[in-house]
């Protein structure tokens, strides 16, 4: 009977499930976009039972596309929008306080509270992570303390808190499963990247029961079974983690110095640092890329939080589009931007800018801007922020890339690669196979049941789709990303704090 591997990409805007087969080619596929609730300006939350049925529903569509009986998936692999958080009450698997997106600002007065406690430095030198709402300890913290009740009983160990994976882990296996991978532990400002371990006087800090904390174990491993009842059979739970280190992972950065960027709802940067972690001095992450066979690898990382989700504003807030892949042919009614440069900071910036208080900025518009333009300079914003995180890679690393390999959805579009190829002046290397968010995932759980045997196997299936080489002059590239920072100035510390 022929083996299959079952993914699971949980993303911001949508869920996804690829099945695999031992060569790593994708069989078949469903996608399924679920609600984003917007309660109020930088605020962003998802309902729980969005996630879930959503997730499920393109699990059990995908294997029937692709033929497969559940019995022939030798394993699960789960990848997932990282830092959100979600907190349930263990007996009944219901939700006690809507999901907390990554990208809410919510918990910022709580970032800016403990940054006038001096204790910014403490969290950077445990867990490699900035006081930024970000992150999820911050969240957790928010939550405990505005819903009335919910730190007791988070101390009886009544209400648990996971990231996406450890939600999803939980109802998969019928509540049996609490449990999390050190890298989806390393996003949550209470997990110490140096011991692998939740750290004590960080969760005494943001007054976190640890009860309430799920327990950490390998990216590749068998962690359970899924309950027969969602597939009809148990199918092995058999990897899990977040999905830019999964990204990292399905691209074959399985070296130091090798680096990958994501276009997602996000746009993310990881470069292979070896088992040790690197500390950055340009504002960059250090984070657990991922933990297997024994062995830990970090990352340095850079985060831009609204990447491909400005195309989607571009559809869903302004109607320029009807569908998020009409936006190339629109960008390409035009030459170029015409001066108009968009930084969609619509939710503050992150890397390595980090201020929860800066918003989106369009500017340079005349008479003659057209909505060609604004889509151009929309694409091209995306570009613009990946490139300052490559600026700042290549600091703290001390190397110059000689390439860089993409992936996401937004890796699709030739327009946004050519601008990004010309940005860097480095070639730009998309693959054959662009989720590598989910294939990453299934490499990781076919390792842990012996589909493949090393990381060698693994390297040999990489097959480059296209690659996009530089053809911007040094001086229009060093002209245009003087102007796109004279852009980013503009926006930054918009939206008042509270207290100032």
């Amino acid at each position: 009977m022929s083996q299959f591997i079952l993914a699971l990409d949980q993303g911001t805007t949508s869920s996804r499930a690829i099945v695999f087969d031992r060569h790593g080619q994708p069989v078949a596929a469903a996608q399924q976009e679920f609600r984003q609730i917007l309660p109020r300006p930088g605020h962003v939350e998802h309902d729980p039972e969005d996630i879930w049925d959503s997730q499920l529903q393109t699990a059990r569509q995908a294997l029937r596309r692709a033929g497969v009986e559940p019995q022939q998936v030798v394993a699960l692999g789960l990848t997932n929008q990282r830092e959100t958080t979600v907190l349930w009450e263990r007996d009944s698997g219901r939700a006690v306080a809507p999901v907390v997106v990554w990208q809410s600002r919510v918990s910022a007065p709580v970032c800016e509270q403990l940054k006038r406690q001096g204790l910014e430095e403490l969290f950077r030198h445990k867990t490699g992570l900035l006081l930024d709402p970000y992150f999820s300890g911050t969240k957790i913290k928010h939550l405990l303390d505005t819903v009335p009740g919910l730190r007791k009983r988070a101390a009886r160990g009544e209400v648990l808190f996971g990231t996406v994976d450890t939600f999803l882990l939980w109802r998969l296996s019928g509540g049996r499963l609490h449990v999390t991978d050190p890298s989806n532990a390393s996003r949550t400002l209470l997990f110490n990247i140096h011991t692998l371990q939740w750290d004590e006087e960080l969760l005494e800090v943001l007054d976190v029961p640890r009860a309430m904390l799920p327990e950490v174990r390998a990216s590749s491993c068998v962690y359970g079974e899924c309950d027969p009842q969602w597939f009809g059979c148990p199918i092995p739970l058999a990897a899990c983690a977040g999905d830019q280190q999964a990204a990292t992972f399905g691209q074959g950065c399985f070296e130091p110095g090798e680096a990958k960027n994501t276009y997602g709802t996000g746009c993310f940067m990881l470069l292979n640092t070896g088992t040790q972690p690197v500390a950055s001095q340009n504002n960059l992450l250090t984070t657990v890329g991922w933990q297997l066979g024994g062995q830990t690898t970090y990352c340095l990382e850079g985060a831009v939080f609204v990447a491909g989700a400005v195309v989607q504003w571009l559809r869903d807030g302004l109607g320029l589009i009807d569908s998020s892949q009409a936006v190339e042919s629109l960008a390409r009614s035009v030459p170029d931007s015409g001066g108009v440069y968009l930084v969609p900071a619509f939710v503050g910036l992150g890397a390595p800018y980090w201020d929860p208080y800066a918003r989106g900025l369009l500017i340079g518009l005349t008479r003659g801007t057209t909505a060609g333009h604004v889509a151009r300079a929309a694409l091209e914003s995306i570009a613009f922020q990946s490139a300052e995180l490559v600026e700042a890679m290549q600091q703290d690393a001390g190397l110059e890339l000689s390439a860089l390999k993409v992936d996401g959805g937004a890796a699709a579009n030739d327009l946004l690669m050519q601008f990004q190829a010309d940005l860097l002046g480095v070639p730009v290397r998309r693959p054959q196979v662009a989720e590598t968010t989910a294939l990453g995932a299934a490499y990781l759980a076919g390792l842990a049941v012996g589909v493949w045997e090393s990381l060698d196997d693994l390297r040999r299936h990489w097959a480059l789709d296209r690659e996009f080489r530089p053809q911007m002059s040094p001086d229009e590239r060093s002209r245009r990303l003087g102007c796109w920072r004279r852009a980013v100035q503009r926006c930054l510390d918009w939206e008042m704090p509270p207290g100032r």
